[in-house]
């Protein structure tokens, strides 16, 4: 059974809006009283009603993993099935499992055992230090100090209060561990007061303290048994790296940027890290970042040059960095973060079958959920940049595909004659978030005002005067690159794993029990649209659109990029092992594509010097899809430029 927890585990009008051209996978059956009506669609269309196999849901769920907390229930009920403790050294009251054991449904548990089954065996077959061994008998040696910025989630958090509800947990991570669990099953509202933020201030809670563990051990794994950066680690080892020559700079991931320096002094600390490693070593500092963790990145070094930072100037990245590694680097955002705080959903929680749904909703309901993102400032970090202008318009958008029947642009949709407390038409990305911010707590929208932008500035005179707005500094199409003009940055990300990009919503089933306005409509299975999820191309959690577009075009842009940093894009392919948990060599899933082969050779490459050798690798549409975007450089705007900007703007021309 041990081997078994190395698995990770998840957790009346036709319809109006986009429909991509490459449709999802199938998902599991809903329940008989969700199958939508015909009058609830319209005349000719067709719902389809997909019927699996057992077998057909589990391999479905196979390859999904959690992004923020949706799909967190899946991973909480794998550490309560567990039977031996070699995976959970901390907790010795095992009789516990069997009581929750009990208390699942029967086909939850049995879905969950099959998810588990064999990563052991995967991991076990693989030499992990192969990747490094190989680029030492090449010639590589340790060279530039490395320094690892982790991602959102990746990072534990441990609990540091001394007072009466905190004492139990004193030095316990109650984020990435099976402590954590433990604490939701058993003791979820004192753990909810714990994980959430002051709802006001966005600090800490009174008599709450909770902190980023530091160290390498705070991101190599988000559980026992589920590696995050540990191949990563591996992998430097065997080049040579240890200790004294890399680091990682782990954060409190649920903090704004701004109380990030305010509460714990991050950024003064990075800072000090870079310094005392290019001190030491005598050679410029290699960063590198994984998807929030890029925002992170961007935000940090317009701080340490501004005199509203760290008042170093302009030349100090130029003095002590010498290349940036920008992994699945979320840099306009990801459209599933506007489900998960409008609703505490996404597509992992709406494709789980009633069982599972059944399982999610005991532990945290979708207010629950949706409490807990609004709660942690940093979620809302990633909600998409660039309005229409990026992700598009009702009837159009850059990564549209030929033959589409609606637009991608149309982000939330609603079927007309199903609603009473669902808008009446649909939305894009910049309505979708204009509608959160006019149902959603007051003390939401003044954390959002006060600690993000999400615009578009124009013109080089915009961007230098961003330069002094903290608000902007998290934003690349508002703010500019550091003027470090030998600075080198590497975009390494995956592509061709389905990714959210659209969504089909309803009134909740029980309005007068919720106090969310509307739900995922989970009902809605037709055309393209499964389980009232719309899927676009990406790595699985973040649009290729955010991954690539400033990477591959914006960053070329003279305004956004005046010192003329180099830019190299190396895009990955997703070709995941047929029967590998986590994908092996050659996945390129959001987060499992730190265990990828080719990308731990890409890192080596550059933390030994030799990143010069690193070629362009675009395997994507990229190319394409970034010309649609309606960004261009000043005094080449197409000649109907002011009216495409009243057009996305919503304005009449």
């Amino acid at each position: 059974m041990a081997a078994e927890l190395r698995r990770r585990a998840i957790g009346a009008n036709t319809p109006s809006a986009g429909t991509p051209s490459e449709s999802s996978t199938s998902a599991p059956a809903v329940a008989q009283d969700e199958i939508p009506t015909k009058m609830e669609l319209g005349v000719g269309d067709a719902v389809k009603i997909v019927h699996h196999t057992h077998k057909d849901k589990t391999k479905k769920r196979k390859t999904t993993f959690i992004f923020l907390l949706g799909s967190l229930f899946g991973i909480i009920a794998a550490g309560f099935l567990a039977k031996e403790n070699d995976l959970i050294p901390e907790m010795g009251e095992l009789s516990m499992f069997d009581t929750i054991f009990e208390a699942l449904p029967a086909g939850l548990a049995k879905d969950l055992r099959d998810l588990m089954k064999g990563e052991r065996e995967m991991v076990d077959s693989v030499d992990s230090f192969a990747v490094g061994y190989k680029a030492r008998s090449e010639g590589l040696e340790v060279d530039h100090p490395v320094i690892m910025i982790p991602g959102v989630i990746s990072t534990g958090l441990e609990s540091w209060g001394t007072g009466n509800i905190s004492r139990p947990y004193f030095r316990k991570r109650l984020w990435g561990s099976w402590t954590m669990m433990k604490a939701l099953v058993m003791d979820k509202e004192v753990w909810k007061k714990h994980i959430m933020l002051d709802k006001r201030t966005g600090l800490d809670p009174p008599g709450i303290k909770l902190r980023a563990a530091q160290g390498f051990d705070a991101t190599d794994f988000f559980i026992t048994g589920y590696w995050i950066w540990n191949k990563i680690f591996e992998n430097l080892a065997s080049l040579g790296y240890d200790p004294t020559n890399s680091f990682t700079a782990a954060y409190d991931w649920r903090l704004s940027y701004a109380n990030l320096e305010t509460r714990d002094q991050y950024f003064t600390r990075l800072k000090n890290y870079v310094e005392l490693a290019h001190g030491f070593s005598g050679r410029k500092v290699v960063l590198v970042s994984h998807s929030m963790g890029g925002q992170v990145m961007f935000y940090f070094f317009h701080w340490v040059a501004s005199q509203k930072g760290g008042k170093a100037g302009d030349d100090w990245v130029e003095e002590h960095v010498e290349a940036w590694i920008n992994i699945s680097g979320c840099m306009l955002g990801a459209v599933k973060d506007i489900p998960a705080i409008l609703s505490g959903e996404m597509r992992d929680t709406a494709q789980l079958n009633a069982f599972a749904v059944y399982g999610l909703d005991k532990f945290l309901n979708k207010d629950e959920r949706a409490e807990m993102f609004r709660a942690m400032p940093g979620i809302s970090s990633m909600m998409p940049k660039g309005g229409e202008r990026v992700w598009g318009n009702l009837t159009w958008a850059p990564d549209d595909q030929p033959g589409q029947k609606n637009s991608y642009g149309s982000v939330l949709n609603f079927r007309t004659g199903v609603n009473w407390t669902a808008p009446d038409k649909n939305f894009t990305v910049a309505q979708s978030m204009d509608y959160i911010m006019n149902t959603t707590e007051d003390w939401y929208r003044d954390q959002m005002k006060d600690s993000y932008s999400h615009g578009i500035a124009d013109t080089t005179a915009q961007v230098e005067v961003n330069e002094n707005n903290p608000r902007k500094w998290i934003n690349p199409l508002e703010s500019r690159l550091p003027l470090a003009p030998s600075l080198k940055i590497y975009c390494f990300y995956g592509v061709g794993k389905p990714t959210e990009r659209a969504y089909y919503y309803r009134t909740p089933e029980m309005p007068s029990l919720t106090n969310l306005n509307v739900t995922i409509d989970t009902a809605l299975t037709v055309d393209d649209i499964d389980h009232g999820v719309i899927m676009g191309e990406g790595d699985g959690t973040v649009n290729l659109l955010s991954t690539g577009y400033m990477c591959h075009k914006g960053w070329k842009l003279n305004r956004y990029n005046p010192a003329g940093v180099q830019i190299i894009t190396h895009e990955m392919a997703h070709e995941p092992e047929r029967f590998n948990p986590r994908g092996g060599p050659n996945t390129a899933d959001h987060v499992d594509i730190l265990g990828r082969q080719n990308l731990n050779e890409l890192i080596l490459r550059v933390a030994a010097g030799k990143g010069h050798m690193i070629q362009e690798n675009i395997v994507s549409n990229i190319s394409e899809y970034a010309e649609k975007v309606k960004i261009y450089e000043e005094g080449e705007e197409p000649q109907d430029w002011e009216a495409e900007k009243q057009e996305a703007d919503g304005e009449p021309e």
